[in-house]
């Protein structure tokens, strides 16, 4: 009996694009709805746990920005369908949607790529600056996050990714 399909977040840059075009995406952590995060959002629905999941791999997004400032100014969030031998949660903290992966992404389970508009990137570009201290309590720097968030990312079919490239 074939493995149950676990649709995981993965955050990313423009540029990680090309590695998942040739030949499958590695990040080191992805987000998805874990137990952990169901049992903290109880009276969440299935949508809901699923944009929460959303929600933190755009923020991871910010911290891969952070860490490369060659890349566009625009997160990117890739949703993909794995195998729930390929999913490992690894946070036992309440709440958490963190899971590692156990291999690279490949773009045949990729089910969409999603990536700000060109419009979000001075947004970005100053959330991206001060994510860190937003996760550390910092109120301006989270407001400043925010200010990023308020842009939805837009959906792009698989078919696009060259288009995005």
């Amino acid at each position: 009996m074939p493995d149950a399909l676990i649709r995981v977040y993965l955050p990313a840059t423009l540029p990680m694009l090309a590695a998942l075009r040739d030949g499958g995406l590695t990040v080191a952590a992805a987000h998805a709805v874990t137990a952990n995060l169901r049992e903290w959002y109880a009276e969440g629905d299935e949508e809901e746990l699923e944009y929460v999941a959303f929600t933190r791999a755009a923020q991871s997004a910010l911290r891969l920005l952070r860490e490369d400032p060659d890349a566009p100014r625009r997160r990117v969030v890739v949703s993909a369908d794995l195998a729930a031998s390929a999913v490992q949660r690894t946070d036992g903290e309440l709440g958490s949607s963190l899971v590692t992966l156990t291999g690279p992404v490949p773009l045949q389970a990729v089910a969409a790529v999603h990536v700000d508009s060109t419009d979000a990137e001075e947004d970005v570009a100053a959330a991206a600056e001060r994510v860190e201290e937003a996760l550390a309590g910092d109120d301006d720097a989270q407001f400043t996050v925010d200010n990023a968030e308020d842009h939805e990312l837009e959906w792009y079919d698989v078919s696009e990714l060259d288009t995005l490239l």
